[in-house]
């Protein structure tokens, strides 16, 4: 199946690097006009080269309440339409036991991964997909559907995420698809530090298919969602190289 855009414009948020450069540019490739949005305009011009097509930016930092309605206005102003909402920007301000977060940094980690998605969700539905239809695309994590021993609060908040897709889904439903991809460990900067070294080699042979992902892999994914997947909503696709199935550790069998 040949999974094309043409006609269709995406909205990516953290769209300057990583998962979201990676979704940007695929989409692009499939023909559909793409505006990314990220904190420095610097790193959103740079990208834009890779990315390639009908593409643009406009800076902006999602977890402020004003920002959702200034961009989703901006796209539709460019481009015509918010077809596609790809809710991908997150942060990790905290790593270690979720007990001993403050609450600042509790503050951060929902403003932007949990809050931002709801509101740029609905500022785009307010405004476009209402009328117009379209679909929503949450970036979550595999970690959200376990326990961790450093990330517990990043995790707690794509777990919630994950919710929100499907409740979402349920409501917006027949106008809006809304699903989400929850990567398993992908070689970008924000997770460096977990792949970083031999640490990486150590992640990759665990893995069924021995190898980390790529942001490739993500976007590949998120156009099987958004430009075919015509019967699925609320969907939680799990991309992680095998990472929740994997064999930890068997006992022995005994004779008898």
């Amino acid at each position: 199946m040949d999974l094309r855009l043409d006609g269709k414009t995406a909205l990516i948020t953290g769209g300057s690097a990583g998962i979201g450069k990676g979704i940007a540019t695929t989409f692009a490739a499939a023909g559909a006009q793409v505006m990314i949005t990220s904190r420095k305009a610097e790193k959103c011009e740079a990208a834009l080269a890779d990315i390639g097509g009908d593409s643009d930016y406009i800076a902006s930092h999602i977890g402020h309440l004003e920002e959702a309605e200034r961009v989703i206005d901006a796209t539709i102003e460019r481009f015509g339409a918010v077809d596609i909402l790809v809710n991908n920007a997150a942060t990790n301000p905290w790593a270690g036991p979720m007990i001993d977060c403050d609450l600042p940094r509790l503050d951060k980690t929902y403003e932007v991964n949990l809050r931002a998605p709801m509101q740029w969700t609905q500022t785009a539905w307010q405004k476009w997909m209402q009328e117009h239809g379209g679909s929503v695309l949450n970036i979550a994590s595999v970690g959200g559907h376990t326990t961790s021993e450093a990330l517990g609060v990043y995790c707690m908040f794509k777990d919630a995420l994950m919710h929100m897709t499907r409740q979402l889904a349920a409501e917006l439903g027949p106008m809006v698809r809304v699903n989400c991809i929850a990567p398993g460990l992908v070689r970008t900067d924000f997770a460096k530090v977990l792949w970083d070294g031999p640490r990486g080699q150590m992640i990759s042979d665990m893995l069924p298919l021995q190898r980390l992902g790529e942001p490739e892999d993500i976007g590949e994914a998120a156009l099987y969602l958004s430009a075919g997947a015509s019967w699925v909503t609320g969907n939680i696709l799990n991309i992680d190289g095998g990472e929740l199935i994997r064999i930890a550790g068997e006992l022995p069998l005994e004779d008898g």
